[in-house]
């Protein structure tokens, strides 16, 4: 199946609840709004200072207190605009995609390709994958990951690894997706040592959703 196919099954055109972020109270909490449609796709150019938005976002909703202050906001709306407007322009090794809900637009994004990494010998990697924080535990990261496996897939990868903040609460959603925890690392991050935790799938599947 090709990707273009698989975005439009209905598996990744995951329903949604939007709250407001004032009302949220945690990640996987269920949404207050009637179910609106969300469809996932390959990103475009044009698509970069959206990006940029949800993924700064994300950082500063994720990592205040986790990450150096003068990390997060060093990070600037044209410089991560200029950065996704390349990466998405080149079409290389590094592949983007975009969850869009109509009217609002990118609410969320994952980028994958080949694994930087050697450990535990798999061959994929998603890089990134970040919703906005409006729209946590809604089931768009799910399907942005399940997209991402089949993106990864259609270029000839069998598995995959991400690496994540050891402290990020998104390290429990991998352990939910199916992920298993293979390894640690500390990386540099404008002199800081940060600590990184991998997310290993032998296989590029999810795990199945837990009945209700």
């Amino acid at each position: 199946m090709t990707v273009g196919a698989y975005l439009a099954d209905s598996f990744v055109r995951a329903h949604i609840r939007k709250k407001p972020l004032a009302e949220r109270r945690e990640v996987g909490e269920a949404c207050a709004m009637d179910d609106v449609g969300i469809a996932i796709r390959e990103a475009r150019p044009q698509d970069a200072p959206a990006l940029a938005g949800v993924y700064i976002r994300s950082w500063h909703d994720t990592y205040a207190g986790i990450l150096p202050t003068q990390l997060l906001c060093a990070m600037t709306a044209d410089g991560q605009t200029a950065r996704w407007r390349a990466t998405i322009g080149a079409r290389g090794r590094e592949r983007v995609l975009v969850a869009e809900q109509a009217p609002v637009g990118v609410v969320g994004m994952t980028s994958c390709g080949p694994a930087r990494d050697s450990a535990g010998h798999y061959d994929g990697e998603v890089y990134t994958l970040y919703v906005d924080p409006d729209y946590f535990g809604c089931g768009i990261g799910r399907a942005l990951l399940a997209a991402a496996f089949v993106e990864l897939g259609r270029r000839g990868h069998s598995s995959c690894i991400i690496w994540a903040h050891a402290r990020n609460p998104a390290r429990f959603f991998y352990e939910a997706m199916g992920g298993r925890l293979i390894a640690h690392r500390q990386v540099r991050m404008m002199g800081d040592i940060v600590p990184e935790a991998a997310f290993g799938w032998s296989r590029l599947t999810l795990a199945r959703r837990a009945a209700h």
